[in-house]
């Protein structure tokens, strides 16, 4: 039997979670800081890449409708870059993208499948360049798409390019939820520059990583830009009351919305939650899954 290509496997490009957000006040250049601690989790979307005469790019999965396989989609943007960075003008490879995360949903989804991709394309050109020049090049995407590249938990600060490993993070029992409404990214920070000036800091860490003491700790911090966008789309409210009354230790937001997460204390609590979740609102996006784990481990 033929052993297949590494490089033509699917590779995950999973979502990101900000575990908590402390955002301070904009600066002149439109940038917020932040502080913030990145977990990933071990459900996203799905890329694969084809050795092919020209780049092109095949959308699937249940989100596809909702997004453009045209010039201004962030795989091809990061391919592209990718491309002239190594001097082969565009990557001939045919990409496919199964969009299994909701958009507009404050996981991080376009930023992580196109960190996925750059790496998939950088072993199937083999081009051979570092981490840390794929992380420049993942710039192009947003200022977390360094992050999105490497997908291991960190902390995340600057404007989310200044990343420091968080390998201490244990894995973290979850259930993601999305009501189905996007929140869109500029609409929340613009509500949030409404409001008080925002502050930034970055608490000190626990002195013991186990996953209870995390979960307090957690629980002391914030996403600041949670009201703003609740404020803005009531249903993220609903799905934090939901999911506080599933039983989960710790309730939040990630990113700007509208997910919302719940951490729970072990893996059968979570799925209960979730099947529960999912049954009482149809119409949700709802995953159990685990924060923290190796996402680069997981294949198919």
């Amino acid at each position: 039997m033929t052993t297949p290509d590494p490089n033509t496997r699917p590779a995950l490009a999973p979502a990101k979670i900000n575990l908590f957000l402390h955002v301070g006040a904009v600066q002149p250049d439109g940038y917020h800081p932040l502080a913030s601690l990145i977990a990933f989790a071990d459900v996203g979307d799905r890329i694969r890449l084809m050795p092919a005469d020209r780049l092109s790019l095949t959308l699937t999965g249940p989100f596809a409708p909702a997004l453009h396989a045209d010039g201004d989609n962030l795989v091809l943007r990061a391919l592209r870059e990718l491309g002239r960075v190594a001097g082969i003008g565009e990557p001939p490879l045919a990409v496919t993208l199964d969009k299994a995360l909701p958009i507009a949903a404050g996981l991080g989804g376009g930023s992580s499948d196109a960190g996925a991709a750059l790496k998939l394309a950088n072993r199937a050109l083999d081009l051979g360049l570092p981490e840390s020049e794929l992380a420049d090049i993942a710039r192009i995407v947003g200022a977390d798409g360094p992050m999105c590249l490497i997908a291991r938990s960190a902390w995340a600060e600057g404007i989310g390019e200044v990343l420091s490993p968080a390998p201490q993070l244990p894995p973290l029992h979850a259930v993601l939820a999305n009501p189905g409404r996007p929140s869109p990214t500029g609409a929340v920070y613009r509500a949030f520059d409404a409001g008080p000036p925002g502050r930034i800091d970055r608490p000190a860490p626990p002195a013991d990583w186990t996953p209870a003491t995390v979960i307090d700790w957690l629980a002391r911090q914030r996403n600041d830009l949670q009201d703003p966008a609740v404020a803005l789309e009531p249903a993220i409210g609903d799905a934090l009351a939901a999911m506080q009354a599933s039983g989960a230790r710790l309730t939040r937001m990630s990113g700007s919305g509208a997910t919302v997460f719940g951490l729970f204390d072990d893996a059968a609590t979570a799925a209960t939650a979730a099947d529960e979740l999912g049954s009482n609102n149809a119409d949700w996006w709802v995953r159990s899954t685990v924060l923290g784990v190796n996402t680069a481990k997981i294949s198919q």
